[in-house]
């Protein structure tokens, strides 16, 4: 079978585990457990009733409360079917500059969509080649260079360490390139005290977009809704590109109680506190394995034995789907990412993670656990 590019991909896992692809838990995709909300549930459901109508196609009521969200105007908002339409056509703009930076390892789609439209890409690495994190990755980027016509697209938190630059990291390099793209997909597992968001300054820096998602925080992957935050100037030449009507009905309104649904918010910020701390605790108990502290809902996480066949074994034995990371430029069959999930399942991770890892032989040397810190 062909090893998925993505996570979540439960039929591929399903074949190989010799079950249905609903009796394993999906560690791979770092979605929310704790959703959707019955908010978006009660509103899809009511959008039936307007399937016999095309989609609003300047979606009016959705970019409203996108905007309200944010405290921005309406014409600063783009929504999409998923962010990943958004950051193709940040891509087709990336790949008209003469260059684009972009962290090493980070999410497939990116390279995907940069190659298709023949952007040349410079990766700037987070990993030596001991398998430490360099925390110093845009030291590369020296002010005695001019990067004035180039391009940088950066994700925060970062996919798929879970590390978050400050806003003050990222406004030192806004001024210093001809477009910058931030993908903030998972910036909204973090509560309003501590999220580092730039949303506020695309009035600012009109060459500054910013996209994300609503699927992972509101669990609901199936529907493909995003929205990017940009000078109308550049949604406007986006909206030309693309189809006239890029997000259903159903979407639509998902997102609109979404972004209404304060209690929800509320209750994943108290959830993921516990069981980030909990997760983190348990990986970093196993000798064999060494996580990387996340900010957001999933963990990077080293191991001394090959992940492809520890994902094997744990859909075999367990029932269990863990994302390798052989998609991921630099990182190969030595990493794996998991989502956090709920106490139970977490505790039934690392139960079986105690009961595999030792079953497999190693297939590197030890590495020290100071040879992959965080500065």
């Amino acid at each position: 079978m062909v090893r998925p590019v993505h996570g979540g991909n439960l039929a591929w896992a399903a074949r190989l585990a010799g079950c249905a692809s609903d009796e394993l838990i999906d560690f791979s995709a770092s979605i929310s457990p704790l959703g959707p909300p019955s908010s978006v549930l009660e509103a899809a459901q009511a959008a039936f009733s307007f399937l016999s109508a095309y989609p609003d196609p300047g979606y009016s009521e959705l970019r409203s409360h996108i905007a309200h969200h944010h405290s921005i105007s309406p014409d600063y908002v783009l929504p999409g079917n998923g962010a990943a339409e958004l950051l193709n056509w940040a891509a087709r703009d990336l790949a008209a500059l003469p260059r684009c930076f972009c962290l090493s390892p980070g999410f497939s789609d990116y390279e995907r969509a940069l190659k298709a439209f023949g952007a040349a890409l410079s990766p700037l690495p987070l990993f030596n080649t001991s398998g430490q994190y360099l925390d110093s990755w845009d030291s590369s980027l020296s002010e005695d260079n001019d990067f004035s016509r180039c391009g940088l697209l950066l994700n925060n938190p970062h996919n798929p360490t879970g590390a978050l630059f400050s806003r003050e990291r990222v406004r030192s390099l806004l001024s210093r390139f001809a477009l910058v793209v931030i993908d903030e997909a998972f910036m909204d597992f973090l509560p309003p005290e501590r999220e580092q968001s730039v949303i506020d300054w695309v009035n600012e820096f009109p060459h500054l977009v910013v996209v994300r998602s609503l699927t992972k925080f509101y669990s609901m992957p199936g529907i493909r809704l995003g929205y990017a935050i940009a000078h109308p100037a550049i949604l406007s030449r986006w909206q030309q590109w693309r189809d006239a009507w890029p997000v259903n009905t159903i979407a639509a309104a998902a997102g609109v109680a979404a972004l209404k649904d304060a209690a929800f918010q509320q209750q994943t910020w108290q959830w993921l506190t516990g069981e980030n701390e909990y997760l983190f605790a348990g990986l970093s108990a196993l000798p064999e394995l060494t996580p990387l502290p996340s900010c957001a809902n999933f963990f990077l996480v080293r191991a001394q034995v090959s992940t492809t066949a520890l994902q094997e074994k744990l859909l075999q034995h367990h029932r269990l789907y863990i994302r390798d990371c052989m998609s991921f430029a630099s990182l190969g069959d030595r990493f794996f990412r998991v989502a956090v999930k709920s106490r139970s399942d977490n505790q039934r991770l690392l139960s079986a993670l105690a009961d595999s890892v030792p079953r497999i032989l190693p297939t590197l040397p030890l590495v020290s656990e100071e040879a992959f810190h965080v500065s």
